[in-house]
């Protein structure tokens, strides 16, 4: 229960599919059905190293202004869990690529890899969004 094994093998293929990297991310949207989840999953995304998601989280990095934006309409945990939130997942990011939020804009934000994990941590899908055309 330490490694999303099932969320390193969907993001390799999202982010191959994509023709980018966990490091091309500007933001995330993880489901959040409780902390460890987003923990787990930043580090099975490849945001950050194995057992580094705490310290990936420190000072406010991926809290509104922070430098890393995650979650950015509050997430399960604090907005809403209806059961199938991940549709929430990519309607956030879509709404962040295309900017227009007023306050809860993100900056600069290009790219946003969506992460939603079902069962007990067993099953999980990855997308890669971005609002830039392919090369």
């Amino acid at each position: 229960m330490s490694r999303l094994e099932i969320a390193e093998h969907s993001s390799a293929r999202a982010y191959e599919m994509a023709g980018l990297k966990a490091s091309n991310m500007d933001m995330a949207m993880i489901y959040d059905s409780f902390t460890i989840t987003v923990l787990l999953t930043m580090e099975a995304l490849g945001l950050c190293g194995r057992g580094e998601g705490k310290d990936f989280v420190k000072n406010q990095r991926t809290a509104p202004g922070g430098e890393f934006p995650m979650n950015t309409n509050g997430g399960g945990l604090s907005y809403c869990h209806p059961g199938m939130y991940g549709i929430f997942l990519l309607i956030e990011a879509t709404r962040q690529l295309r900017g227009g939020l007023g306050d809860r804009q993100a900056p600069n934000v290009n790219t946003a890899v969506c992460h939603g994990t079902g069962g007990v941590l067993s099953s999980g899908a990855t997308v890669v969004l971005s609002n830039q055309k392919p090369d």
